[in-house]
């Protein structure tokens, strides 16, 4: 195409300052995801002792759901036992 020839309707152009203006965003994006990744190991010391803390909260919660069947179980045995025994 020479310089001076009409554009075709429906044609794109991309100047070279369009393109270096993508380049541009493009690189100011992968900085910031390279900033983000570089904390990425703080964040992981932070996630693990997170992760510890709830399962050991985890552990010490499992003897009430027990403890609560366990309760409602005696007292269905009790309540027979009383209406048998009258």
């Amino acid at each position: 195409m020479t310089p001076n020839a009409p554009i075709p309707d429906g044609s794109v152009i991309i100047t070279p300052t369009k393109v270096c203006a993508e380049v541009r965003a493009t690189h100011d994006e992968v900085k910031q995801v390279s900033a983000k990744l570089d904390a990425l190991p703080e964040l992981s010391g932070r996630l693990d002792d997170h992760e510890q803390r709830i399962r050991t909260l985890e552990r010490g919660r499992w003897p009430l759901p027990a403890l609560a069947a366990l309760t409602g179980l005696g007292a269905l045995v009790l309540t027979l036992y009383e209406l048998l025994n009258r």
